[in-house]
Order: C-alpha cells, then sequence, then structure tokens
C-alpha cells in the first residue's frame, strides 16, 4: 500500500521533481566546475540536461512528427544543444550551464502547466462532494438507500430534517425552509411546500418532504454547474492562444534562419566554415528566448509573493496579468457585499411598548427556533444584555410565524400579522421591505406591540472599495444574485453599483459574465458560493472571499482575499497593472537587445564571450526589474502610483 501511494504521489509532482532535480544538477554541476573536476562536471551537466529536457523534447519532436509545426519547446532543446556544443568546441564550459539554465526554466514552465491541470480536476471533485452519494426512495410503502446514477425520473425520495436533498425534485408532500444559498445565493431560506422545486445540495430545514424526481440526476442543477465548471476552465482563452501561436512562429523563425546562417554564409560572404559554424552557434545562443522567458516569470512571481505579504493569493501568474487588465468587476451580493449572516436593524415599538420590550418577547419565542431570522433576533437581544423568560407551548407554522406562551400570555412572532394595527405602522413596514428588509410581527395576545427587521447587513468598506474602483477608471461595477430584485437594488443603491441582476441560477451568473465580456472584454467575477463557481471559473479572473468562502468557490477561482477585506480588491488591480508595465518594459528591452546582438553576431562585431555576457546580462537585467514587485514600500505604494499614469 505504502508502496503504491508512493507511486501515486511521484506520477503526480513528477514534473516538480524533474525541474527540481535540474535546478540541483546545474548547482552541482556549477560547482564542479569551479573546481575544474571536468569530467564529473560534464557527467552531471548531461544528467541534468536529460532529466529537464525530457518533456521538452518528447512534446517539441511530437509536435514536429505529428502536427508538422515547430514549436518553442524544440527551439529551446535545439538552443541548448548547441550552447553544450559550442562549449565543448572552445572549452568554454560555462556555455553548458547556460543550456541546463535554458531547459531548466522551461522544466519549471511544464510543472506549472500540471498544477493548473491537476487544480481543475480537483475543483471538479469538489463541486461533486457538495451532492450525497444516495438517495432514500420509496418503493411500495418501503424505504431503501439508492446510488444517485441509479435514481429514475418518477421516482419518489424522502428527505428528513436536516438532511443535504440529493436530487432536483418537486415536493408531493410537507411543508419546510430550504437554505438555498450555496445554489442560488439567496441570504434568507426561503419556505417550500407542495408543488414547488427544489435543488440538489441545498439544505432542508425542519420538515419532512417527499419529492418526485423530474429529471434525471445527470441534468441537476449542481451537475450542470459541474459542467459548466469543467468547460470554463479547460477551454484556453485568447490571450493563451495567441501566445502559442507566437511561440511557434517565434521558432520557425529561429530555426529557419539558423540553418540558412549555418549555409549559405561561405558562398555569399566568403567565409570560412568554421567562421560560419561558429556564428551559427553563436545564433542559437542569444536568440534563444532566455531573456523573453525572464522579462515575465520573476515579475510575475514577485507580483505573487508582494499580494501574498497583503493577504492577496494569486493562484498563478497569469492571474496576476489578468487582473490589472480587468475593465468591469461583477460581484455576488450575499457573502461578498454583505456580511452573509441576518442582523436586526431595526426594532419599531408602538407607542404603548419599549423597543427592549418588543426585542425581549421576541427572543423568548425565537429562543426554540434555529432559523437564521431566530438566530438574529436573540443575537440582539443578548448584544442589548436582555434576559427573558422561557416561553412554553412553542409551534412553528413553516413559512409564516411561530407561536409560543409568555408568562400565560400568547405571544407570536412572524412574517404576516392579520391583526389590527396602525396605518403609520404598516407604512414603516412597507418601506422596510421595500429596501430589501425582512420584517418581523410580534404581537402580545391580540396586539400587535412592534415590528422588527432584520437584514444581511453590507461590509463595512464595500462603499469604499466601489469608490476606489471608480477612481481606477474601471467601467462598470455590477452585483449578481439570487435574492429578491427589492433587496438587490437596495445595496446597490448604497454602493452606488453600475448594475444589477437579481433572482439569478448559477448558470444565469454564467449567461451575465459572459455578455458582460462580450462588452468589456476583461470581466472580474468576485464570489464566495457554490452558485458562484461557474461564474468564477468563466469570468476573465475569478476572486474568492477568502473568509466566508465555501470549498468550492476558493477552488474555482483565481485569486482569493485571504482575509475577506474587499479594499484588498483595489490593492490587486493596481499590483496588476504595475506588473503588466514591468512585463511590457521588459518584453521591449529583450527584444531589442536579442536584435542588436544579432546584427552584432551577424557582421563580426561579436564573439563568443561578449554573446554570452549580452544574452546573460539582457536575461539579468529583466530579472532584477521583475524583482522590483517584491520591493515591500512599492507594494504598499501600487495604488498612489496608478495616479501618475
Amino acid at each position: 500500500m505504502a508502496q503504491l501511494s508512493f507511486t501515486k504521489t511521484f506520477q503526480k509532482y513528477s514534473d516538480a521533481y524533474a525541474a527540481a532535480t535540474c535546478g540541483i544538477l546545474i548547482l552541482f554541476g556549477w560547482l564542479t566546475l569551479s573546481l575544474n573536476w571536468i569530467g564529473f562536471a560534464l557527467l552531471i551537466l548531461s544528467a541534468a540536461y536529460v532529466i529537464g529536457g525530457y518533456e521538452s523534447t518528447k512534446e517539441g519532436l511530437t509536435t514536429l512528427w505529428k502536427e508538422k509545426e515547430l514549436d518553442v519547446d524544440l527551439l529551446m532543446i535545439v538552443a541548448a544543444l548547441g550552447a553544450a556544443s559550442l562549449g565543448l568546441w572552445e572549452r568554454e564550459y560555462h556555455l553548458i550551464i547556460d543550456g541546463a539554465v535554458l531547459i531548466l526554466i522551461f522544466a519549471i514552465s511544464g510543472a506549472l502547466e500540471t498544477f493548473a491541470m491537476q487544480r481543475t480536476e480537483h475543483n471538479i471533485r469538489s463541486l461533486m462532494a457538495v451532492t450525497p452519494d444516495t438517495a432514500r426512495v420509496i418503493d411500495n410503502g418501503e424505504e431503501r438507500k439508492v446510488d444517485l446514477a441509479h435514481l429514475q425520473v418518477g421516482d419518489l425520495v424522502l428527505v428528513k430534517p436536516g438532511e443535504m436533498i440529493p436530487i432536483d425534485g418537486i415536493i408531493l408532500e410537507g411543508e419546510t425552509t430550504v437554505n438555498q444559498a450555496p445554489i442560488t445565493g439567496e441570504s434568507v431560506p426561503v419556505d417550500k411546500t407542495s408543488g414547488d422545486e427544489v435543488f440538489a445540495g441545498t439544505l432542508n430545514g425542519n420538515g419532512v418532504l417527499r419529492l418526485r424526481v423530474h429529471q434525471p440526476p445527470e441534468s441537476s442543477l449542481i451537475q450542470r454547474v459541474i459542467r459548466l465548471v469543467e468547460q470554463a476552465q479547460t477551454q484556453a482563452p485568447p490571450s493563451q492562444q495567441f501566445v502559442e501561436r507566437f511561440e511557434r512562429g517565434y521558432a520557425k523563425v529561429i530555426i529557419l534562419l539558423g540553418v540558412i546562417l549555418g549555409i549559405l554564409p561561405p558562398f555569399l560572404f566568403g567565409w570560412d566554415w568554421e567562421t560560419t559554424i561558429y556564428r551559427t552557434l553563436i545564433f542559437l545562443v542569444v536568440a534563444s528566448p532566455c531573456a523573453l522567458m525572464a522579462s515575465i516569470m520573476p515579475t510575475l512571481l514577485s507580483g505573487i509573493a508582494s499580494g501574498a505579504k497583503q493577504g492577496i493569493l494569486f493562484k498563478n501568474g497569469a492571474q496576476l496579468e489578468k487582473i490589472g487588465q480587468v475593465n468591469a468587476i461583477a460581484f455576488d451580493k450575499t457573502g461578498t457585499l454583505t456580511q452573509g449572516k441576518l442582523e436586526v436593524v431595526e426594532i419599531i415599538p408602538t407607542a404603548k411598548r419599549s423597543r427592549n420590550e418588543v426585542l425581549q418577547l421576541a427572543a423568548a419565542i425565537e429562543s426554540g427556533s434555529e432559523h437564521p431570522i431566530g438566530e438574529a433576533i436573540i443575537q440582539a437581544a443578548k448584544q442589548a444584555n436582555l434576559s427573558w423568560e422561557a416561553a412554553t407551548n412553542i409551534q412553528a407554522r413553516t413559512g409564516r410565524d411561530i407561536i409560543g406562551e409568555v408568562a400565560g400570555e400568547r405571544v407570536t412572532v412572524g412574517k404576516v400579522s392579520n391583526l389590527p394595527c396602525s396605518a403609520e405602522l404598516k407604512e414603516i413596514s412597507h418601506a422596510l421591505e421595500t429596501a430589501g428588509k425582512t420584517v418581523v410581527w410580534v404581537s402580545l395576545a391580540t396586539e400587535i406591540i412592534g415590528i422588527i427587521a432584520v437584514a444581511d447587513t453590507l461590509r463595512d468598506r464595500a462603499a469604499s472599495l466601489i469608490a476606489s474602483l471608480k477612481e481606477l477608471d474601471i467601467e462598470a461595477t455590477v452585483m449578481l444574485t439570487g435574492d429578491n430584485p427589492h433587496t438587490a437594488e437596495s445595496v446597490a443603491q448604497v454602493l452606488n453599483l453600475d448594475r444589477v441582476y437579481a433572482q439569478l441560477l448559477p448558470e444565469d451568473k454564467l449567461t451575465v459574465i459572459q455578455n458582460l465580456q462580450q462588452k468589456y472584454h476583461n470581466v472580474a467575477m468576485v464570489g464566495d458560493g457554490i452558485n458562484d463557481a461557474p461564474a468564477l471559473a468563466a469570468a476573465t479572473v475569478g476572486i474568492a472571499m477568502g473568509g466566508a468562502a465555501t470549498d468550492v468557490a476558493l477552488e474555482s477561482a483565481d485569486i482569493v482575499l485571504m482575509s475577506a477585506n474587499l479594499e484588498k480588491l483595489s490593492h490587486a488591480i493596481a499590483l496588476g497593472r504595475r506588473a503588466n508595465r514591468i512585463i511590457k518594459q521588459n518584453i521591449t528591452f529583450a527584444l531589442s537587445f536579442i536584435f542588436l546582438l544579432l546584427v552584432a553576431n551577424l557582421t563580426g562585431n561579436i564573439n563568443l564571450p561578449l554573446g554570452v555576457i549580452g544574452h546573460e546580462g539582457s536575461t539579468l537585467l529583466v530579472t532584477l526589474n521583475g524583482l522590483r514587485l517584491l520591493n515591500s514600500s512599492s507594494s504598499r505604494s501600487a495604488f498612489s502610483l496608478l495616479s501618475k499614469k
């Protein structure tokens, strides 16, 4: 068993092991060369070439054989072998190390690509774990457990209180409240009764339900979410496709020029063959894309490290680059712009009662409730240091109210009340509901004594974040939510958001993201729930709130705000924009320097040592430029730097 586990682990991380081994061998090779142990050094460096370059060689030759295309992997191998050959020929053994370092860069790139693919697979497994593997099926009056895959349309499924609903279905019998937050993002549990639809992956409240399966298990909402995430994460974005085409074009040009340079100069310019081979090998060394590779990766890695110091987790370097290109940002509401937890925000007593009396009686009745509204009322009473007498004869009526007796008097706490009340109180209640708050009526005997409003309150820094995004010239801030339009609009007005989409299912959020991408091209999505997973995966950049996000949201997202501090989003954008500016500087410098070295080589104004110095020097300079992002003061002032653009 231990042997099998080790084998699986090795296979999973084989690319990373190869890159690490290659790096260690290069280090030992350099040390042995310094000690002038030439034979031993050549043996160690040969092993580095084989171990680090195996995958790139295989991929390059496979592409050449099957697709009749030259790619950058094959160019890298040719350049590395050219450097090694030139080093052996001229006894300039440090050139062999140069070739090995080039191989190491590509080995690290391959390991990162493998990691990204494994992350996608893990995302799908996390989504699959949301629902149970079995369901209770009622067959001829008997209850039996059946694998979800074996369920058929028309089967009767029993769901007990507190259980996760295993399948999409229509309620035939029973009343309950269902926590749909993982799927729809609604902040308040939804009342369900006969004829209503429920979704797999949602949590049943205190009722017993009998469901009829009305669609195959593979067509359930959660399964559609899984497929959407899988599709979004495995589809290469246009920018990635452009880079791949550029790499292959670059490889073709360099290989073609290398062949021409190795054949024609003796006939055109009268060069001898020794000079021709010498210049050709120098060409392969100086034309190798080390400086281009170093233009990007050190900058992105430095930005990732700088972001981590601020509690911003970039899952890979590409996302740091993309966040700096974002033109529009979409936010989930519940748990992202809001706390994701209900709180008492208003207590309106009648003229004959006090606020504390209304809250005290409501808390006495709700003490036996597990409903989030009841928990909010109890928490508010505790914060007010109130104590209350235990209620008796408590009876809950799903979707309406909860009734009990306190000191022998009947107390009712509910969403509706048929008792008479003043026009003023009705007007206040209507205004609170229009503002997106949930109103609870409290009555004692036959008298209404007040109303309590509960709501999912905004995060402390939500308003300042939206303001800072507008200062960063973000073109559109949008909210996507499964909540009702009244609640959504009230939140949007307070935060000054540009647009609101309400009552959305996960696939609806994905559609909105795709529409926004058509208009704004680069769109970020910020969310925290399972219902956000497809949108997070499909957006140009998916951003999860680390403190309260579900595992699926954390896995589907590209960036995680570890402290759930919304203001970190503006810092992430500023950091991304600065990284992009440095990358553009590096690429311009690297290409210019490669061009100068190539011209100098063709005109005979550069020898091997100068070619190596120019090649390695340009690589070092762009690397140091990228490492500027590691400077803590630079990262802290990234936001202010944008004002100077």
